[in-house]
C-alpha cells in the first residue's frame, strides 16, 4: 500500500515520524524546500512532550511520480480547490484523500474527487513547527486521539484507521459531522484566541478575561449546533457540549471553572493560525470561526463573539492590530449586549 502525507508541516511531520517509526513506508510531501532537504538529510526530529528522531521519505510536490492508495491532506484549507485537483492525478482508482484539516472541508473535497474517495479526520492534538526538519508535539502523549469518518461509502477506512493507530487512539465516528463540530468548537475558542492574543491554549484558559471570551465562543458553537440538529460528539471521553453549555448563572460559573481543567493536556499548544500570522501569512480563520458564523446565519443564531474573532484576525492580517493580549479588550462591548 502506497501512502503519503501532503502538507507535512508541524503536525504532518509528527504524524509521519510516528508512522515511519512503526516500520510503515510513507512519503512526507511539502513545498518548503529547506524543510524537505533537512528531512532527507537528518530525518524528522520530534521534540516537546516526546523526543525522537526518525528517518523518513521526504519529497517536494514536483518529485511525486507514483499514485497513492492513501493521501493524508494536512495543508491549509484556503488552497483546497487547487491542491485537491492536483492530487487527484496521484490517486489510484480506489485511493482516498483523508483530510485532517480544521473546519468542515469534506463536502468541497468530495465535489472534486467523489464522496467514496473522501475521508475526514478530526485530530485532538497539536504541534508547532520549529524549523527545518523539527516539530514540537505540544499535547500530552496520552491525548493523541483521532476521530475518523467517511463522507461517502468509506473506501480504505480500515486502512487509514490502522495507519493512524501507529500514533494514537482512533475512533471511527458514525456521527462524523458531530465529531467535526467538536473540533470546530475547540478551535473556534482556543485556536482563534491564541491567534488574537499570541498566547498558548493554556494561557488563554487561565486568564479570566480571555477565558470569558472563550466561554462565549463555545456557547455560540453549541447553540448553533443545536439549531442545526447536530449532535456534538465527545472529545477524549468528555461531553464538551454538556460541560460548557449553560442557561443560568450557576451552570455558567461551573462551565467557566472547568475550562482550564479541560485544556490542561493541551496547555502548551499554540494555534497554527498564530504561526501563520507571525510569518506574515493569511490564515484560515474563515474556515473555523467563519464557519460557525455561516451556520449561525443559516439557522438564525447570533454569533457575535465568533464574528469579532474573525474581524480581529483579519485586522491583524491587514496591519490594523498587533498580535497582543490586549486585543481581548476588543470584545468588551459584546458583553454589554443582550
Amino acid at each position: 500500500m502506497k501512502c503519503a502525507i501532503y502538507g507535512a508541516g508541524a503536525m504532518g511531520t509528527v504524524l509521519g515520524a510516528y508512522i515511519a517509526r512503526a516500520g510503515v513506508e510513507i512519503d512526507l510531501i511539502n513545498r518548503n524546500e529547506n524543510h524537505i532537504s533537512a528531512l532527507k538529510q537528518d530525518g524528522a526530529k520530534i521534540i516537546g512532550t516526546t523526543e525522537f528522531t526518525q528517518k523518513v521519505n521526504a519529497l517536494l510536490p514536483n518529485e511525486m511520480t507514483e499514485k497513492y492508495d492513501i493521501i493524508v491532506l494536512m495543508t491549509k484549507q484556503k488552497d483546497n480547490a487547487d491542491i485537491v485537483s492536483f492530487l487527484k492525478d496521484y490517486l489510484k482508482d480506489d485511493g482516498v484523500i483523508c483530510t485532517c484539516q480544521n473546519g468542515l472541508p469534506e463536502p468541497k473535497i468530495a465535489d472534486i474527487i467523489g464522496q467514496e474517495r473522501t475521508l475526514g479526520c478530526a485530530i485532538a492534538w497539536g504541534a508547532t513547527f520549529h524549523g527545518n526538519g523539527v516539530s514540537e508535539l505540544t499535547s500530552a502523549p496520552d491525548a493523541l486521539t483521532f476521530s475518523l469518518g467517511a463522507f461517502g461509502s468509506g473506501n480504505r477506512l480500515n486502512e487509514v484507521k490502522a495507519l493512524f493507530e501507529h500514533m494514537g487512539t482512533v475512533v471511527v465516528e458514525q456521527n462524523f459531522i458531530g465529531a467535526r463540530w467538536s473540533k470546530l468548537l475547540i478551535n473556534s475558542a482556543f485556536s482563534g484566541l491564541s491567534a488574537v492574543t499570541g498566547a498558548t491554549f493554556g494561557q488563554v484558559s487561565k486568564v479570566k478575561s480571555s477565558r470569558k471570551v472563550a466561554q462565549r465562543i463555545m456557547k455560540e458553537c453549541i447553540d448553533v449546533a443545536k439549531a442545526a440538529g447536530i449532535v456534538i460528539e465527545p472529545v477524549q471521553g468528555h461531553k464538551i457540549d454538556k460541560l460548557f453549555d449553560y442557561k443560568g448563572a450557576f451552570k455558567r460559573k461551573i462551565s467557566f471553572m472547568l475550562i482550564p481543567v479541560a485544556m490542561k493536556k493541551h496547555g502548551k499548544l499554540e494555534s497554527s493560525m498564530l504561526q501563520d500570522l507571525r510569518n506574515g501569512k493569511k490564515c484560515e480563520i474563515d474556515f473555523i470561526n467563519g464557519v460557525v458564523c455561516e451556520y449561525g446565519k443559516k439557522y438564525n443564531v447570533p454569533t457575535p463573539f465568533n464574528a469579532r474573532t474573525a474581524e480581529i484576525i483579519h485586522g491583524i492580517e491587514d496591519g490594523k492590530y498587533n498580535i497582543e493580549f490586549d486585543n481581548i479588550k476588543l470584545y468588551g462591548d459584546l458583553f454589554k449586549k443582550k
